[in-house]
């Protein structure tokens, strides 16, 4: 009996010194802002204050455009996933675009709250900040629910709306990245907090494509630095809790503003029969799909998702 013990004492010594290797490999402190904001907020990035926040922020095209388009990311992304379509509309339209808080360069709210409420008022905060009135909206994935939720909140500011891949629905995905499903298991998303491969954000990102191979070194790079803003993957966490999926899927049929909605064909985080919701409870409005494209068809393939864009706002 001695022996068997001593022998499972050692077993349990070795794997615990395993989990503490594994570990400290991929020990990843946070970054602060100034780090990353060379490479990651070059003009014409700005920073503007919003409700205690250095919210990061891109402002480009006419400021005579009366009806600007506004343009809001998805969980673990940044106003970066626009760059494509930014750059298609900015010479005819007014463009503006920034990162959430919690995501990106503009970090966690003071006051930690997370759920939807506030960042329905957020997105309403920095529309006031810029002197802006009345927007085309566009959100995809979490900011495609953001942006619906405002449109609902706010009916007179919203002219047009864009969904694209956009949250709203009971969450029944076919796949979920590795990353999403660690910051859901209570304790491994605490370690999480201070431990983050590299590699882990690059299966999250391939996971989200249509097609993995366009998910180049400087995409993860992107996707990696800017999670490891200070205070990022604890934020995380916690809008997992405060902001469940699908939490409010009975108020979609209220919307009566002119929908455009897009959708990735091989998205398996939210497939398109949510798309098909979204046609169906969304009186009058218009849905295409793109057969070969993933989860963020802006950014997998901006070309053929803005000209569909371009088409509906003009």
């Amino acid at each position: 009996m001695k022996t068997a013990a001593k022998i499972l004492a050692a077993i349990v010594s070795v794997l615990v010194l395993l989990a503490v290797a594994a570990v400290a490999s991929s020990w990843e402190p946070e970054r602060p802002l100034a780090e990353l904001k060379a490479r990651w907020a070059p003009p014409p990035s700005t920073f503007v204050q919003v409700q205690g926040m250095e919210v990061h922020l891109r402002d480009e095209g006419p400021r005579d455009d009366p009806v600007p388009i506004v343009l809001l990311h998805g969980t673990s992304s940044s106003l970066h996933t626009w760059d494509g379509w930014s750059e298609a509309l900015k010479s005819s339209r007014r463009v503006i675009r920034f990162d959430l808080p919690g995501i990106g360069l503009t970090g966690a709210p003071p006051d930690a709250d997370y759920r939807i409420e506030r960042y329905v008022r957020f997105v309403a905060a920095v529309l006031d900040r810029l002197g802006v009135a009345r927007v085309v909206l566009a959100g995809n994935s979490f900011g495609g629910q953001v942006a619906w939720e405002t449109a609902l909140a706010y009916p007179g500011r919203v002219e047009k709306l864009i969904l694209v891949d956009a949250a709203g629905y009971p969450f029944q995905p076919l796949s979920v990245p590795l990353g999403f499903r660690i910051a859901r298991i209570p304790l491994l998303n605490r370690v999480a907090e201070y431990t983050l491969p590299r590699r882990l954000i690059e299966a999250s990102v391939r996971n989200v494509y249509g097609d993995p191979d366009k998910v180049t070194a400087q995409l993860v790079d992107r996707y990696f630095e800017l999670t490891l803003r200070d205070g990022n993957r604890r934020a995380l966490v916690e809008r997992f809790r405060q902001a469940p999926a699908g939490i409010h899927p009975e108020r979609i049929p209220m919307l009566k503003v002119p929908t455009l909605i897009l959708w990735g064909g091989q998205d398996r985080l939210l497939p398109p029969a949510d798309a098909q919701k979204f046609q169906r409870d969304i009186a009058g409005s218009r849905l295409i799909v793109f057969e070969r494209l993933g989860h963020v068809p802006q950014e997998e393939d901006p070309g053929a998702t803005v000209a569909a864009v371009k088409s509906f706002i003009s």
